[in-house]
């Protein structure tokens, strides 16, 4: 590229970022796509997706392992789903009462997942977590919901952001019911419990993130083919834990699978680990990308939403003129066929098996040591960028990510599809293969001559 195109395309950036945000309070609709996400050289905009790619307005293409936040297991713009929803769409899309196709969902869903025996849709994870929240109080009569500080997020209401750094505009009210305990130590949660007894109504969290409720288990390295509720001591890992506990105090357990659905089994993480929980949530992957997710859960807690109890309380749960729009519903159903029929679910684990030794490999031919480490399971793999001390950096993450997109492979955080296959992988290794020597670089270095543009910042910030 000559100087005055690289200028001219710095300046086309510039002005679509100036725009984006003049029309979008924080530049995009959700805030892990915003600016501050991403490196300099970053693409504004994308124009579209298809399989494991997508492309700016440019036509420069770049494989992607953000997979929209995580919602896609199949592929950008797969033509199978596409045409459910379009068949839907044709239909009608939104009608004035119940849909054949939100029936067969429901249905479906019920019958995929072992916990759920009745189902609400929704159009995003936030309102379904609330949701879930508020028939826990609805069932126990009772206020505080406790979360672990490790999962990152659960919902943009005010019950969980206002545990985070984030308190502008928050009513605290609503915030004081939240609890916070540690993941993997039920003995935080023990002490909430023995501090608010009779008072708790549930214990949500996600099953597994990068880190698991089984630690460094000997079967860690068979994953999927002998899932952890095959293993004689799966009852004692750290969510049967929380299942005893919260069964004990007449608490409810609420497993958030937001991001663990449909991904690390069909059944979700909840069937992979053994736990059965009263309530669970699901979005992302469950329609390959399209808007849609779901609270389900057993019967008779679900029933507080119910209209056909005479005489019963009511309560007024997810009511949304959209959330049985009939194209997500014909996704998800397509999408659940696919993943049953090819099992997408183990392709997941094993392609995730692969990038991970691949990781580990280029960066140790770079000596690269505790710099560059990749934690988790091959199905949540989670990559470190962090200096000689081995503390996290900012500013390297940041470059390896710039350095990255110079190779063609955009990876703010890694969620992988079907359609990543041999030759993304192979892309994968050249891109790592500059990413990495350039990180050695500015591990001795610094990153003041390779960095362009500030470094990333956290999400959950008290200021800009």
């Amino acid at each position: 590229m000559t100087e005055k195109a690289g200028h001219n395309l710095d300046a086309e950036r510039a002005e679509l970022r100036r725009r984006l945000h003049g029309a979008i309070p924080g530049g995009a609709h959700t805030y892990s796509r915003g600016d501050d996400q991403f490196p300099g050289n970053a693409p504004p905009l994308l124009e579209r997706g298809k399989g494991a790619y997508v492309w700016d307005g440019h036509g420069e293409r770049y494989l992607d392992y953000g997979m929209a936040l995580r919602a896609n297991t199949l592929g950008y713009a797969d033509e199978r789903v596409n045409a459910a929803a379009i068949r839907e769409i044709e239909k009608g899309n939104n009608l004035t009462r119940a849909s054949r196709i939100e029936l067969e969902a429901a249905e479906l869903l019920c019958d995929t997942i072992d916990s759920a025996e009745m189902v609400k849709f929704g159009k995003n994870g936030s309102n379904v977590t609330t949701a879930a929240v508020k028939i826990a109080r609805a069932y126990t009569s009772r206020r505080f919901v406790c979360i672990p500080r490790q999962h990152p997020f659960f919902s943009f209401d005010d019950w969980f952001i206002g545990t985070t750094a984030l308190k502008r505009g928050v009513d605290e009210r609503q915030s004081s019911s939240t609890l916070v305990f540690d993941y993997n130590d039920i003995e935080s949660l023990k002490r909430l419990f023995a501090e608010h007894p009779g008072q708790i109504a549930a214990v949500m969290l996600e099953p597994a993130t990068h880190l698991t409720p089984c630690g460094q288990c000997p079967q860690f390295n068979d994953w999927p083919q002998k899932p952890c509720s095959e293993c004689p001591k799966s009852n004692g890992n750290f969510l049967h834990q929380v299942r005893d506990v919260t069964t004990q105090e007449g608490a409810l357990l609420i497993l958030d699978e937001m991001i663990t659905g449909f991904r690390w089994h069909l059944k979700g993480a909840q069937h992979f680990f053994g736990v059965k929980p009263d309530i669970s949530t699901f979005g992302k992957a469950m329609a390959n990308g399209f808007s849609l997710a779901a609270v389900c859960g057993r019967r008779d807690v679900m029933e507080v939403g119910s209209i056909d109890k005479l005489g019963m309380e009511r309560t007024f749960l997810l009511s949304s003129t959209h959330g049985s729009e009939m194209s997500s519903l014909g996704a998800f159903v397509e999408a659940t066929r696919i993943n049953r029929e090819e099992n997408v679910c183990l392709h997941l684990w094993d392609y995730g098996a692969r990038l991970r030794d691949l990781l580990c490999a280029k960066a140790a031919e770079q000596d690269l040591g505790g710099a560059f480490r990749v934690e988790g399971p091959a199905i949540a793999l989670n990559y470190v960028v962090a200096n000689r001390e081995g503390t996290a950096d900012p500013a390297l993450r940041t470059l390896f990510l710039q350095e990255m997109l110079k190779g063609g492979v955009l990876m703010p955080w890694i969620a992988v599809s079907q359609a990543h296959g041999e030759a993304e992988l192979e892309l994968t290794a050249k891109a790592l293969d500059g990413a990495m020597a350039v990180l050695a670089r500015a591990l001795d270095e610094g990153t003041g001559k390779y960095l362009n543009g500030p470094a990333i910042k956290p999400v959950f910030r008290t200021h800009n």
